[in-house]
């Protein structure tokens, strides 16, 4: 009786996980599926996506989109710019928060809790937009990419997650250890917690730099000069652009060589916005092979406690 339980249960078990595999898959392939419509149509003819003939392959492969894309100037300035803001930004933000939730890590610190509170209100509350127009105008950053580093240095929640990982990985007894020996707090700090905290560095890199990245909406609001604009702020300037193109009225035109350099570029708009998605996306997608297992680690550990 009991072997046949266990024939059955095996069975079931094997049917389940048969169904679990299947499942995730389908969700898998759900995902990714997206990106890799978006990759094989940014190198396809602009007639065959269009008439939907872009479904698992390229169709006719042209660089066209890509080509009329990088035609622009201001794409590699904007590239520059972003690499800029993204690497300094990230560079000062570690600098800021590493040693702020380690200070607040640490039990001798007195008042803490207080400075905890004052941190997680500011999470809920702000002066908002016109406030902090005027405070970025009064410090002289109106036009400056430091605009878009200075204010976007301190993050609450990125505070919070590193404190906890000082919290739940570093035993108290190797700070007590280092006492003993003559250590001071700038040593212990950076001879046993910075080494230690590789992981959780990685992941509040990863954090601002994909902020960073992906922001426009701070440079929409503080920079005037377009040689100083970011890539995603570029890149919106060019679909907007694409999309007056594809507005336009080919009745009008008479002449048949501009009619058709015009048909053309309405027909390659349509596709540039899968380009569009690939530039913007493959730096952050080289980036983070790179400290996936940091990264994974450290969103483990700073997430045991609070």
């Amino acid at each position: 009786m009991s072997a046949k339980k266990t024939v059955r249960g095996s069975r079931f078990d094997q049917v389940f996980g048969l169904c679990n595999v299947t499942m995730l898959i389908l969700i898998v392939i759900a995902m990714m599926y997206p990106l890799y419509y978006t990759i094989i149509a940014s190198f396809s003819d602009p007639y065959r996506v269009l008439r939907g003939e872009v479904l698992v392959a390229i169709r006719g492969f042209t660089l066209d989109s890509y080509n009329y894309l990088f035609q622009e100037k201001l794409i590699w300035s904007g590239y520059l710019n972003s690499i800029f803001i993204t690497a300094t930004g990230t560079v000062y933000a570690l600098a800021v928060t590493i040693p702020c939730a380690y200070a607040l890590s640490r039990k001798l610190v007195k008042g803490r809790m207080v400075i905890m509170t004052y941190f997680v209100i500011t999470m809920y509350f702000s002066g908002g937009m016109i406030p902090s127009y005027v405070l970025i105008k009064q410090l002289g950053l109106i036009d400056s990419t430091w605009s878009l580093i200075l204010p976007a240095a301190f993050s609450a929640y990125n505070m919070i997650i590193t404190r906890t990982f000082y919290q739940s990985t570093i035993p108290d007894e190797f700070y007590e250890a280092a006492k003993i020996d003559g250590a001071s707090e700038f040593q212990i700090f950076f001879r046993i917690a910075l080494p230690l905290s590789t992981a959780i560095m990685a992941v509040i890199a990863l954090y601002v730099a994909v902020g960073h990245w992906n922001s426009y909406f701070s440079a929409l609001i503080y920079i005037n000069t377009p040689g100083k604009y970011p890539l995603q702020l570029v890149l919106r300037a060019i679909l907007i652009m694409n999309q007056q193109i594809q507005s336009l009225d080919v009745s009008s035109i008479s002449d048949s060589e501009e009619l058709a350099d015009l048909m053309r570029r309405q027909m390659i708009s349509q596709t540039m916005k899968y380009s569009l998605v690939i530039v913007a996306s493959l730096p952050m997608l080289m980036f983070y092979p790179f400290i996936q297992k940091y990264f994974v680690k450290g969103v483990m550990i700073g997430g045991l406690k609070g």
